[in-house]
């Protein structure tokens, strides 16, 4: 997959987790991702909220880091809905770390939309 349609997926994904979540769509952030695959090395993405503004950069001003293996990364990114990504998280899928007041931020925003939603 081109650099080119990396970043469009990982739009396309923002774009649909923004409309899932509005209360996070105005977020002011950066975050690091980083898409590992088998036996390559992990490219790893610089994400700037608002926007979004894409670009393949180490991050070095990210407050969150996000690792998805490279695979299921481009299922979520197609097809997937916030609960999919929710129940990649738990199944240690996806990883976050970072800040721990704006990853628990948004941790509580998630929930908290899941529980309106009706899906938690």
């Amino acid at each position: 997959m081109s650099s080119g349609d990396t970043r469009a997926l990982i739009v396309e994904a923002l774009e649909r987790f923004g409309q899932e979540v509005p209360a996070l769509r105005q977020l002011k952030l950066v975050l690091k991702l980083e898409l590992p695959a088998r036996g390559a090395d992990a490219p790893v993405w610089r994400v700037e909220l608002p926007g979004p503004r894409v670009s393949r950069d180490p991050a070095g001003d990210a407050r969150v880091d996000i690792s998805v293996q490279r695979s299921r990364f481009n299922e979520l990114a197609r097809d997937g809905r916030l609960r999919d990504w929710v129940d990649a998280y738990d199944r240690g899928q996806v990883t976050v770390s970072g800040e721990a007041a704006v990853v628990k931020l948004v941790g509580n925003v998630i929930e908290r939309q899941l529980a309106r939603a009706g899906t938690r």
